[in-house]
């Protein structure tokens, strides 16, 4: 093939609206000078060694009549290989794959036509080959400093961003700290990591070293003059992000930290979920393993209906269970602004126009068994209750109308249209209560049992668990607003233990209950550890940074010192779920508390102990 014929071609190709973009055009100019100078010296070194190369000799004009052959084999098998018609990004990792597919087919072709065109004959075959695969390597190394330069131009920098450290060399830290390195316009420059496996220590990711363990936290410090420290495992819990928030802040660090694995979905993460560390991150942070399977068998194509729907637990429950698209999700609350922003916070908008949300009082038993004749759910949710211990011990009737009496009309509701699955939601308190909040829901646990333990066609539990963080009206949030308006926080005795859990934990762990519970069975999550509500108080003041005092204000009536998630007799068996106890209920029939009791709270404290 002559030049002119060459040039032709090349043009040719240079014109079609798939390779014009001159960035292609140069691509192609850069590889073909890389495997020009490759022959060239590939020839060089093979027949110097030989003895005889003569540069103004027969040799040489064979290796400038190869090198157009080579341009044109090139450009043909890298077109149709896809580098020249920008398939991949220029220096990507993919690219590199099509780039080695291209040499190799394009030596071997040299081979061919070295044995067939007597002109070529001169040219050794070991030139062929090693010119090519030399070739291969520096348009790698071409395409991997140009990679550098390109990263190095789109960093951060110091005068923008601030610096961060990065505790956690995993998956999760790796993948957020070059999603950073990428965005010239990132808030954080990321300048070290940290990591408690040794394996990891003095290793370079993405040019960002690993510089020690938490125990290294102050020489990271100051090595790298960072301010902030990044948490950046998803499936981090409590204890770990309390230890290393607290070694941070003592440096005069702030602490930021990723979402939870639950709340990532598996997603990949960004720099949006870098967030301010929360007291839920402190207190109740742990990774929740369900099975999807279980839960999809019962939730999806069903029509779900959840009581309470507004309320802190409810609404998070229409939330996951929103993700299981359910055949229809009825929201069911008497607060009609509740209502509104669960809606809102679903779908993104609220006009409450559908018959997704029903307004109505558990009290009302004609209009619940009227929703339920109409709507005929499948499965429910029963999230409504009083909940606040003081107030009730005031207003024992209240309690007994809507904890006690709600939750017989609606069992009574669903058993009348062959509801397949009823979940109760109940709390610790109803372990050995002396509250009224917790002798109500120990009955409700009760009745609930009853129904079960008497149907034929639907399943009737109950799930106990503790204190939600982030719930309204728990003691976190009664701490903030302590310490926003300067205090003092009031802790009710010094030795008091609580039982935590986020609600996005407790939620999970009910709908998973609804899956594995048998019938008349009250399901007690797995709380982890209790903690003291002096400890939380003082965790909670260090980390306003103000000057706040704590009281001691005395035990409120029917509060107790330590909660228990297990009554006298209980015993915790867990055979399907890990996090899971099952604990038969002793049931109670539910026209026992058909008639108004004079005194409510002699009642149920009668019924409990019957």
């Amino acid at each position: 093939m002559n030049n002119s014929r060459l040039v032709r071609f090349l043009l040719r190709i240079a014109r079609s609206n798939s390779f014009y973009p001159i960035s292609s055009i140069i691509q192609f100019v850069l590889d073909s000078a890389i495997l020009a100078i490759t022959a060239i010296v590939a020839s060089y070194a093979r027949f110097v060694y030989q003895g005889h190369f003569d540069p103004m000799g027969a040799t040489n004009d064979t290796v400038f009549r190869v090198i157009p052959v080579v341009f044109v084999i090139q450009a043909i098998v890298g077109y149709v290989v896809g580098i020249y018609r920008r398939r991949w990004r220029y220096g990507s990792f993919d690219e590199i794959a099509g780039l080695i597919t291209t040499t190799t087919v394009s030596t071997g072709l040299l081979l061919f036509l070295r044995f067939f065109d007597q002109s070529l004959n001169p040219y050794p075959r070991s030139v062929i080959v090693i010119g090519g695969f030399a070739g291969l390597f520096f348009m790698a190394a071409n395409r991997y400093v140009w990679r550098l330069i390109r990263e190095q131009l789109r960093r951060p920098t110091e005068d923008t961003a601030t610096k961060i450290l990065v505790y956690g060399a995993g998956e999760g830290g790796i993948q957020m700290v070059n999603t950073l390195l990428r965005n010239p316009s990132s808030p954080y420059l990321p300048v070290g990591f940290l990591d408690d496996n040794p394996t990891t220590h003095r290793l370079s990711i993405s040019g960002v070293p690993v510089i020690g363990g938490r125990e290294s936290l102050a020489e990271a410090r100051g090595k790298t003059g960072a301010t902030t420290l990044l948490i950046a495992i998803p499936s981090a819990d409590s204890s770990l992000i309390s230890d290393i928030s607290t070694r941070a802040q003592k440096l005069g660090m702030d602490v930021k930290i990723v979402p939870p694995v639950q709340n990532l979905n598996e997603r990949p993460l960004n720099p949006s979920d870098i967030r301010d560390l929360t007291d839920e991150d402190l207190l109740g942070r742990r990774k929740i393993h369900t099975d999807l399977q279980q839960i999809s068998d019962y939730i999806v194509n069903r029509r779900v209906l959840v009581t309470g729907a507004g309320g802190s637990i409810g609404s998070e429950l229409c939330r996951q269970l929103a993700r299981f698209n359910p055949a229809e999700l009825i929201m069911l609350d008497r607060d009609e602004s509740a209502l509104h922003e669960v809606q809102l916070s679903i779908h993104g908008r609220a006009l409450l126009d559908t018959p997704q949300t029903v307004l109505a009082d558990l009290r009302d038993a004609a209009t619940i068994h009227h929703i339920f004749e109409t709507r005929r759910p499948e499965v429910v949710f029963h999230a409504a209750a009083l909940k606040h211990l003081p107030l009730l011990e005031r207003y024992p009737l209240e309690a007994y109308q809507t904890n006690v009496l709600g939750t017989s009309i609606l069992l009574n509701a669903a058993k009348s249209v062959g509801v397949r699955v009823f979940v109760n939601i109940s709390t610790d308190k109803a372990a050995n209560p002396i509250s009224i909040l917790g002798y109500s829901k120990r009955i409700a646990e009760r009745v609930t049992a009853h129904f079960g333990v008497n149907s034929t066609t639907g399943k009737y539990i109950s799930v106990r668990f503790g204190n939600v963080l982030g719930s309204r009206g728990s003691v976190l949030m009664s701490f903030r607003d302590q310490i926003e308006k300067g205090g003092p926080v009031t802790v009710t005795h010094r030795g008091v233990t609580r039982y935590f859990m986020t609600i996005s934990e407790a939620v999970q762990l009910v709908i998973q209950a609804g899956a594995i519970g048998s019938n008349g069975e009250v399901l007690v999550l797995d709380m982890g550890e209790p903690v003291s509500i002096y400890d939380v108080a003082t965790q909670l003041v260090r980390n306003s940074q103000k000057s706040v005092a704590i009281e001691i204000v005395g035990l409120r009536s029917g509060e107790k010192v330590h909660e228990e998630l297990f009554g006298d007799g209980e015993i915790d068996t867990r055979p399907q779920h890990p996090l899971i106890s099952h604990v038969p209920v002793s049931p109670i029939d539910a026209q026992v508390l058909e008639a108004m009791p004079q005194d409510a709270r002699a009642f149920m404290i009668q019924v409990v102990q019957s």
